[in-house]
């Protein structure tokens, strides 16, 4: 959403923007270049995650039960607060809750993503936690947007009526490589490998393991042993965290959208480990082979430290066949939502 807004703020001058969410103020602080206030206001559940790979199926369920046992007050109050705002539009990413409201409210409601909550709980229905009414529930109130602007790759959301498609959605990225090596104190002969899952962090590495993978040199986000040598801690240099992925040789992670179009973008190779039960992974790892560098890693194998394969196969990918779609997403999007500010 953030490059969709200073996107926005470029065709609507005046542009002011209330981001109702629990998102930390200091992402918006770094990237967001419109005026904005912030109110930290819970607007969905997502899905609840053990660490980075594994998605309490049951912990999801129950989040999702506790969040509708209120729901006629949440309306309520999620109602109110646009009211009393009186936006010229609203701008889901992608919270039912707002949809609803904004409806309730009279405004202009227009989502924004690449998935939607109610196809992303089709691919738990399996679990004997499941509860086909909530997602029924999920699903009218997506009916109740004047549009879907669906980001590619995306998945098909039928809950829409209406359903616009624009192209990948790419922030900027700028490498920096000569200095982020040095200041990672990386040999010329080493390859830089960057393990990043979607800032969510990784409480556990075979750090041993991977500190005996000679010829790489790795940089994770948070703590690392003082005893490894090969393992260095992001959170050490003086980079952002999107300036060092950008600088990598080689990205380790799962498939979720940012990581996978900046990659395609980029021509990263990148290692995967799959979930197999989160909803848009497959439409993403497509997109990845398709027009980007991408191999699997399986998580048995991650967890275990047998990277030597993969790491060895990921710097040997030949280049796609095939180019990428244009990275025009955010514009497409946001000359689109110009008109709702432009009459």
């Amino acid at each position: 959403m953030i490059p969709v807004l200073n996107e926005l703020g470029t065709l609507v001058p005046d542009l002011t923007v209330v981001l109702r969410t629990t998102v930390p103020e200091w992402i918006f602080q770094q990237r967001l270049h419109v005026p904005f206030e912030i109110e930290a206001v819970e607007q969905d559940v997502g899905c609840i995650q053990d660490g980075p790979l594994y998605i309490d199926v049951e912990k999801t369920w129950q989040a999702y039960r506790e969040f509708h046992r209120h729901w006629k007050q949440r309306l309520t109050g999620e109602t109110e607060a646009i009211r009393r705002r009186a936006p010229r539009l609203l701008l889901s990413d992608i919270s039912y809750l707002a949809i609803d409201a904004g409806a309730h409210a009279g405004v202009d409601t227009v989502a924004v993503s690449s998935l939607s909550w109610d196809s992303i709980l089709e691919g738990l229905s399996g679990s004997q936690d499941a509860d086909p009414a909530l997602i029924r529930r999920i699903t009218d109130s997506y009916g109740r947007t004047d549009l879907m602007v669906r980001v590619a790759p995306g998945l098909d959301m039928p809950a829409f009526r209406h359903v616009v498609d624009v192209g990948p959605i790419v922030d900027s990225l700028t490498p920096n490589k000569p200095a982020v090596r040095e200041a990672a104190d990386i040999r010329e002969d080493e390859c830089l490998v960057v393990i990043g899952f979607g800032g969510i962090p990784v409480t556990s590495l075979p750090w041993q393991h991977i500190d005996h993978l000679t010829g790489y040199r790795f940089i994770v986000p948070g703590e690392v042993p003082a005893d490894t040598h090969r393992i260095v801690s992001a959170d050490r240099l003086p980079f952002t965290f999107r300036t060092i992925m950008a600088s990598a040789d080689v990205l380790m992670t799962k498939p979720g959208y940012a990581s996978s179009v900046e990659a395609v973008a980029m021509g990263t190779p990148v290692i995967y480990v799959r979930r197999y039960n989160f909803g848009d992974e497959t439409t993403l790892v497509k997109y990845l082979h398709r027009y980007g560098r991408g191999i699997e890693l399986p998580v048995e194998q991650f967890s275990n430290g047998q990277w030597q394969h993969a790491l060895e196969h990921a710097m040997k990918l030949p280049s796609p066949l095939e180019s990428p779609p244009p990275p025009t997403g955010q514009r497409d999007a946001a000359l689109i939502l110009a008109r709702y500010f432009h009459g």
